[in-house]
């Protein structure tokens, strides 16, 4: 099968309205308010139009994998200098192409180490920045994902903090891709813990506010588990086949 967005998948008018009811219906099964959930949008291979129709829906939050399509988008016609519109980097972000992100973006979700802080730190300072970002951490310790395992979450904390111009915002994880997502739910149970673990612990620049936890397939879980920033890129543009 070719590359290519299934166009079987409802408006985005439509996807955008599933997916607010389907937030507000496993918040209140937490009890919890579902306006201190933010909605990331994963933008990702989808072109500026259609981010841009998302964008009229409502949607301000967009995530990103790759900082080049990031920038461009940023920069195309339809999108550049709209109001309110915001950036996430959420994928692997190499040394190389961190000066090209900052000041660009309202979040970096995805500082893996404690070299790709360096270079943040060292670009930021350049200009004179403070950047928000949070610690990605590879809950399950999967070997084809990036991130701090969590017992070595608390260590790069401490050591990150020590980044003037650098602001630990929280803790990021994507959780392994199930069919079942109550599979997922001992990880969201540990990666709150860890966040608030890490919270009540009092270190510079460390502010945990934002844990960005649950996508397309498991949202509704972390959610129940204490998530406060959801990255949703499927049920809302539809699934891109790979050939």
């Amino acid at each position: 099968m070719s590359n290519g967005i299934d166009n079987t998948a409802v408006s985005i008018k439509d996807s955008v309205a599933l997916v607010r009811e389907q937030i507000a219906r496993a918040a209140g099964r937490a009890g919890r308010d579902p306006s201190q959930i933010k909605l990331i949008a994963v933008s990702k291979t989808k072109p500026p139009e259609l981010i841009y129709e998302a964008y009229c829906e409502g949607l301000v939050s967009f995530g990103e994998n790759y900082a080049r399509e990031l920038t461009e988008k940023i920069e195309s016609e339809s999108l550049r200098g709209l109001s309110g519109i915001e950036w996430h980097m959420i994928g692997h972000l190499q040394t190389n192409k961190v000066k090209a992100l900052i000041g660009k973006t309202a979040l970096i979700q995805s500082l893996d180490s404690i070299r790709l802080a360096a270079e943040i730190q060292k670009q930021a300072a350049q200009k004179a920045l403070t950047a928000d970002v949070l610690l990605e951490i590879n809950i399950a310790k999967e070997p084809n994902k990036y991130g701090f395992f969590a017992e070595e979450a608390g260590e790069a904390a401490a050591r990150i903090s020590a980044f003037p111009n650098i602001r630990v915002l929280g803790l990021m994880a994507c959780a392994p891709l199930t069919d079942n997502p109550e599979h997922n739910r001992i990880y969201f149970k540990q990666l709150h813990e860890l966040f608030l673990d890490i919270g009540n612990k009092d270190m510079d620049n460390i502010h945990m506010r934002v844990l960005s936890m649950g996508m397309s397939g498991d949202f509704g879980v972390a959610i129940e588990e204490g998530s406060t920033m959801l990255r949703i890129g499927t049920r809302l543009f539809g699934r891109r086949f790979q050939s």
